[in-house]
């Protein structure tokens, strides 16, 4: 079995999983018989704008803190001391406050977020050209064939990479190894804050088998209760199922579920990371029910949401318009255009389309328009030329 030592790097070989380091005598040990071999990895930053903010102000290091602001809005996200007071992401703020009463609570400052992800991302480069950002705070990467240049296995270089992050940037990330995207994904979640998760190929169906059908992406509430309703509650039982009778049943999404459930994914940790969505929303200081007063709101999103576009040069085919009620249940509707758009009145009469049909009664305290199906504006007839 192969060992490393997150601290100090030395590489152990033998049977068994060393308690500390023979070398530094650090606890922070790494053992798994497949170390050497596996190469796709998923970085994800722990409590991320809570432990940029952390880092700049020392006196919050021992205190519970919050990422949000406004009695309406929402949580962005929460230290590991605030989360053990139940606080957890996208969480009310009403809600936050009352869990933990004695949090801080500072409104986010992107501009700040992003200029040290950009850091954190210069540093991934380094390891690998591929790199796959998942979003400001995560991303895939593919240390395949890496072994020559940086003089150490995939592993090697990633807990050097994470000792680099909190030492140069100051602050943590967690780890996820494996073969594949979907279980580096995963290990990443496993060993959280400072972690480094590994999942073999040996181990990656008995690993599966007694999680939740839930721990599959995609697999959201809803259809975790539509499986469980057809008596599947855990992986192991979607193992055990015939492909042919889920795909019978749920469609393109039970072929995946096949696939998954299994561990396999053929996904490659691609370059092209650009926006899927480009989305806008606002959360009102009151309920609104009316027509007049939320399409108000949709048209300066909507124009919001055209900026956004037309400075990236993308266009998208597909309008979506979301809305969340007083009871904080959501509502997502879509409408797909014939030629992709960037214009603000394209898509703002397309979500009036998708608005009249929810004026119901029902007081809203958020709005949101976004726009998928996103390429870039060319000049040929899509969105931008028109």
């Amino acid at each position: 079995m192969a060992g490393l030592c997150r601290d100090c790097l030395q590489t152990v070989d033998g049977a068994g999983r060393p308690d500390r380091c023979p070398s530094c005598g650090s606890p922070r040990m790494v053992a798994h018989d497949e170390l050497d071999t596996l190469s796709i990895a998923h970085v994800d930053c722990d409590a991320f704008y809570a432990s940029v903010e952390k880092r700049d102000n020392p006196g919050l290091r021992e205190r519970p803190l919050i990422i949000g602001g406004g009695v309406r809005g929402v949580v962005s996200t929460c230290c590991y001391i605030a989360r053990q007071f139940g606080v957890r992401s996208a969480m009310p703020m009403f809600k936050a406050r009352e869990l933990c009463p004695d949090a801080v609570v500072i409104p986010p400052n992107m501009a700040k977020y992003v200029a040290v992800s950009r850091t954190i991302r210069a540093m991934m480069d380094q390891l690998t050209p591929l790199v796959e950002p998942l979003s400001i705070d995560e991303a895939f990467l593919d240390l395949s064939g890496t072994e020559a240049v940086h003089r150490a296995t995939p592993a090697v270089s990633l807990a050097r990479f994470a000792g680099r992050v909190e030492a140069e940037v100051g602050v943590t990330v967690s780890v996820g190894l494996s073969h594949n995207k979907f279980l580096a994904k995963i290990a990443s979640e496993l060993d959280k804050p400072r972690g480094f998760a590994v999942i073999g190929r040996a181990e990656t169906v008995a690993f599966l088998a007694s999680r939740p059908v839930g721990l599959i992406f995609g697999v959201g509430k809803v259809f975790s209760e539509t499986l469980r309703r057809d008596g599947y509650e855990t992986i192991g039982q979607l193992q055990q199922a015939r492909p042919e009778a889920l795909i019978r049943r749920y469609g393109e999404a039970g072929a995946r579920l096949a696939r998954l459930a299994r561990g396999e994914d053929d996904r490659q940790v691609s370059l092209d990371s650009g926006s899927k969505t480009v989305s806008t929303e606002t959360t009102f200081a009151a309920d609104l029910a009316d027509y007049d007063s939320l399409s108000t709101e949709l048209l300066a999103l909507s124009e919001r949401l055209s900026e956004r576009l037309k400075s990236k040069g993308l266009t998208g085919d597909t309008v979506t318009l979301k809305l969340k009620s007083a009871g904080f249940r959501l509502r997502t509707r879509a409408r797909h255009l014939m030629i992709p758009t960037q214009l603000a009145n394209v898509i703002y009469r397309s979500g009036l389309q998708l608005l009249l049909r929810e004026i119901d009664g029902t007081a809203f305290r958020l709005i949101g328009i976004g726009i998928s199906g996103i390429s870039t504006a060319d000049g040929s007839g899509s969105g931008g030329s028109r």
